[in-house]
């Protein structure tokens, strides 16, 4: 079987190799001790445009090169958030396992006592929708989309 086979599924799949993109990305960072540099969370627009990029273009070469705006809108949205959702799955699980986590991230900060694991990722999940709605608008003003009248 290969992705071709499945071309109603693309968001599915492509948002399932964002979240492994964004995990892989996560342990790493958790590996080299740099999870508590917020400023690195930029690195995650990369992971979700090549992700939202590369379903784009499964679309064009299962649907025989034809890719609407509007059509190329909803791919992008529906694939950064099946990723984005499930990375915020993760994302919960493993602060509710590793409750000292949350803890390391959020000395020092101004609203840590407001905090909680159900408001960071919620906090997660907003900026990866709008991280990955951003992204899509922006690859789909450089693509070559079929005009709609």
């Amino acid at each position: 079987m290969k992705i071709t086979d499945y071309p109603n599924r693309i968001g599915e799949i492509y948002g399932t190799f964002i979240f492994l993109g964004l995990v892989v990305y996560f342990f790493a960072m958790q590996f080299l001790g740099l999870l508590h540099v917020i400023e690195l969370r930029l690195l995650n627009l990369p992971i979700m445009g090549v992700g939202i990029y590369l379903a784009l273009m499964q679309f064009k070469r299962t649907h025989r090169g034809h890719l609407d705006y509007f059509r190329a809108l909803a791919l992008g949205v529906s694939t950064s958030f099946i990723g984005t959702s499930t990375f915020v799955l993760f994302l919960f699980i493993y602060m509710k396992l590793h409750a000292s986590f949350l803890t390391s991230i959020l000395e020092g900060e101004a609203l840590s006592e407001y905090m909680n694991t159900y408001i960071a990722t919620f906090a997660v999940w907003i900026e990866g929708i709008f991280s990955g709605f951003i992204m899509t608008f922006i690859l789909i003003n450089f693509l070559e989309t079929d005009k709609v009248s």
